[in-house]
């Protein structure tokens, strides 16, 4: 999700000289006196670190133990489970969005009820209803052959589950997840990004009312802490972050045979199709993009416009902006770039597209000076060489090229030219349009004149394909991804399979063959 600033970003073979360095920092400062203070700043970070480790440790143990103990929750103890969390999240839901809005240093709390409330307690409401259902064996059927007998299909709960959350939508990412987890009678660690730490703290106190650690427990921690918790031995890991960094992940889940879901991202692409209404495309779009100013992982990161249309969608643009925010500096509803890092990130990409020539049209409708702050206008950028970080990375913020294009078919083959996303938008109220668009191209979801909202669709599922992830955590597939499905054959006292056992050659083990193998 986090194209840049991942959750994690190296792990144990490229960082331990890395804590090495710190901790022979630690030893030489000590002895001049002028790095008193820093011996101590650094000898503190690395007890911290040790100390969170050490019991991040404790507690996967401590979960693998009860897991042991009861490991099969029943029904009633798992609704009970998602009873409780909903209830903490509406009771906290202001300090919830206050703390994230202090992270930020401006985050709507509007867009976080919308986005991280509202979806975690609708996700809890939908999977309430359906949970009995879902945890019920399927009967299968049983051949001829193997009568009598049953088959069945029972959904086990796989035991400990790892939740590996990013910085952009830290409440819905660490909860949904969670769950999910807890409607499949897992246990679960959340590990919270190292950038939101008035939210982590937030969360922590929430859950902790209501869970022992031995059920759901956070861990934070920065970068040694997040290589060490992708290697632990879960039963199931669930991370969501940058493409290059879910390649780490994944290495470091296979030394266990660790299964991974991998909710990633990618450059989604958004296509307004030939004569569409550029009025509602651009609307849908400007929200889209505008949410989180952009640092979301399936916010639209291209536009694929007709060629000759390029200037409506931008005139359009920036009057639909102006309407949704008249003012950036000092507007609440706007959101700030996370931190510095990211801040600069964007601008430098844009600096570098400009240079080697691309034109940048930025939307301010107050003409306003941002100094001081990390509020970031949206930046419209056309003709922009193929090389440049804007046309190659994830944006992950107020950034968004315009590409022309003179056929449908041309614009399908720049989607399928790149890695396949994980949403795809279009805007055509051709029904041929859309059928076409799908069937030709690959996403990990699709929404069709709209953005965003196919993410908030409880019963269907959500995630990437190829370099923007693998797997799905959300509605019934979650629960079937944290289950272990156990085909279950069961037989009573008459055994027909004695009729092949050997010596082989009898008449009866003939006649089988004949009525089987044909």
């Amino acid at each position: 999700m986090d194209a840049v600033t991942p959750q994690v970003s190296c792990f144990s073979t490229l960082q331990r000289p890395h804590i090495q360095r710190q901790r022979r920092l630690a030893t030489i400062t000590a002895d001049r006196c002028e790095g008193a203070l820093l011996m101590v700043a650094t000898v503190t970070d690395l007890r911290s670190h040790d100390t969170e480790l050490a019991r991040m440790q404790d507690v996967f143990r401590h979960q693998r133990q009860a897991y042991r103990q009861h490991p099969m929750p029943t029904a009633a103890e798992r609704l009970a489970d998602l009873q409780k969390l909903k209830a903490a999240v509406l009771k906290h839901q202001d300090a919830l969005a206050q703390a994230v809005n202090q992270d930020f240093s401006c985050r709507s709390v509007d867009e976080t009820r919308i986005a991280e409330i509202m979806t975690t307690v609708e996700g809890i409401n939908y999977t309430s209803k359906r949970l009995r259902r879902w945890m019920k064996p399927s009967r299968r059927h049983v051949s001829m052959l193997f009568m009598p007998s049953s088959n069945q299909v029972m959904y086990q709960p796989l035991g400990v589950v790892g939740i590996m959350v990013p910085w952009n939508y830290p409440i819905q990412l660490a909860l949904l997840p969670l769950m999910t987890a807890l409607a499949a009678g897992n246990r679960a660690m959340i590990k919270m990004s190292e950038f939101t730490p008035a939210t982590n703290q937030a969360l922590k106190r929430v859950l902790a009312e209501i869970f022992d650690d031995s059920q759901v427990a956070i861990i934070e921690g920065e970068v040694e802490v997040s290589s060490a918790f992708a290697e632990l031995p879960w039963d199931h890991l669930i991370f969501t972050g940058s493409t290059a960094v879910g390649r780490i992940v994944m290495g470091a889940a296979a030394k266990n045979l660790t299964p991974v879901t991998l909710e990633l991202g990618g450059k989604s692409p958004a296509i307004i199709g030939p004569g569409a209404n550029m009025q509602d495309a651009v609307e849908r779009i400007c929200f889209g993009k505008s949410l989180n100013a952009g640092q979301t992982c399936i916010a639209p990161d291209y536009v694929l416009v007709e060629e000759g249309r390029q200037q409506e969608f931008i005139d359009t643009y920036q009057s639909t902006f102006a309407r949704m925010y008249p003012s950036i500096r000092d507007n609440q509803d706007y959101t700030a770039i996370i931190n510095e890092r990211q801040f600069e990130r964007l601008h430098s990409w844009v600096r570098e597209a400009s240079e080697q020539g691309a034109s940048v049209t930025v939307v301010n409708p107050a003409n306003e000076d941002f100094s001081g702050t990390r509020k970031m206008p949206l930046h419209i950028i056309e003709h922009a060489a193929a090389d440049t970080k804007v046309m190659q990375e994830e944006l992950f913020g107020p950034v968004l090229p315009v590409v022309g294009y003179q056929q449908l078919s041309h614009a399908i083959d720049y989607v399928n030219d790149r890695d396949r996303p994980l949403a795809l938008y279009l805007f055509s109220y051709d029904r041929q349009i859309q059928q076409t668009v799908l069937e030709q191209t690959h996403a990990g979801g699709v929404t069709i004149n709209d953005t965003l909202m196919h993410i908030a669709q409880d019963d269907m599922p959500f995630g990437g394909v190829g370099p923007s992830g693998m797997g799905h955590y959300h509605g019934k597939e979650g629960f079937l991804s944290l289950s272990k499905a156990k085909a279950v054959h069961k037989k009573g006292k008459f055994n027909s399979g004695q009729f092949i056992y050997p010596p082989y050659g009898g008449a009866l083990q003939q006649l089988i063959q004949k009525l089987f193998i044909r």
